[in-house]
């Protein structure tokens, strides 16, 4: 009888492990399942059709704005360097004032979290440098040393984006009116090329305009504050010309060359100004692994950024060393701790 009882309970277990809730089953292969790949992995699989950017405005918007990792997840190891170029003037063209940005990403084997070496320069003077190398980050302005980056969590990706984005901007300021007309195929770095023709589309139809909020203006702002605020509410695209050339097989933008100027009209604001901006930008080196390598020298990251400690110094504020209650003094003002000697970023 024992052993019957026993085969009959044995029974009843495996029927019911057969006959387990589907919702337990759906929710067993949720928890199991692989992980999701990136969003970028995702969308870089998404094909978009070179021939239809012209009269697909969902497509040529996808593939001018197209984000640096996923170009690096479509086209693997390349290099990338654009020259953007600003030109103010006046009503007559008084006082032009100009500046001309450079900006160059090296991207190496391994898709979004690959390795890759960035560079922003100016005719001012100014820039910033960053790189990731085996997942170690390293930033420095223009003249400084390399500083690895522990605690910016994003950093590099926002960067990377950002030096990548010079199409992107351009058409933003242009209020998304660049229009590409087919010209035919070319030959870029080997590859075979949709080649457009860019001018200046019509106004886009958003259709019935939402009541907004009046805009937040500062209490005593500066006029050139005023100036920017006016050139964002009332810019007006004025021409836009260039071309640019998208590959056949992976969408991605190999070159690109624009030109447009944007103006303010006078009965819109009392000082009326013009801007001419220029973009350059090519995808060259493409497959070619560039065996990036960490920097030899670099500072570590630091706790503290070396500006607010020099602001103690300076107002005689005296520092706490760890282990000091808040009411034991610290350091005397003028004798800094070791790790503050290092120089700043």
């Amino acid at each position: 009888m024992r052993s019957l009882s026993k085969s009959a309970a044995l029974a009843l277990v495996l029927a019911a492990t057969g006959c387990s809730d589907p919702v337990d089953k759906a929710a067993k292969a949720r928890i199991f399942s692989a992980e999701d790949p990136p969003k970028v992995v995702a969308s870089a699989k998404e094909k978009l059709p070179p021939e239809d950017v012209a009269d697909n405005p969902q497509v040529s918007r996808r593939i001018l704005g197209m984000d640096a990792a996923e170009v690096t997840e479509r086209l693997g190891p390349h290099f990338f360097q654009s020259t953007l170029s600003y030109e103010w003037a006046g009503p007559n063209g008084n006082n032009p004032v100009k500046l001309t940005e450079t900006r160059s990403f090296r991207a190496g084997p391994g898709g979004v979290n690959g390795d890759f070496h960035g560079v922003l320069e100016n005719s001012r003077d100014q820039g910033l440098e960053v790189m990731r190398v085996k997942g170690q980050v390293f930033a420095r302005n223009r003249y400084g040393p390399y500083r690895q980056r522990l605690r910016d969590r994003g950093m590099a990706e926002r960067t990377r984006t950002e030096l990548t984005g010079a199409i992107r901007d351009f058409d933003s300021l242009f209020q998304g009116r660049i229009k590409l007309t087919p010209a035919g195929t070319v030959t870029h770095e080997g590859r075979t090329a949709w080649k457009y023709n860019v001018s200046l589309g019509s106004p886009l139809e958003g259709g019935t305009p939402k009541k907004m909020p009046a805009a937040f203006t500062p209490k005593n702002a500066d006029e050139t504050t005023k100036r920017r605020a006016n050139f964002f509410s009332h810019r007006l695209p004025r021409s836009l010309e260039g071309e640019v050339l998208v590959d056949s097989v992976t969408s991605v933008v190999l070159k690109a060359r624009l030109d447009g100027r944007i103006g303010v009209p006078q009965e819109k604001t009392p000082e009326a100004a013009e801007l001419r901006m220029t973009l350059e930008s090519s995808l060259t080196e493409i497959g070619k692994d560039p065996s990036l390598q960490p920097p030899q020298d670099f500072l570590p990251d630091a706790d503290k950024p070396q500006g607010i400690a020099d602001a103690m110094d300076h107002f005689g504020i005296p520092r706490t060393k760890a282990g000091d209650s808040p009411a034991t003094p610290g350091a005397a003002a003028g004798a800094p701790e070791p790790e503050d000697e290092a120089e700043g970023n």
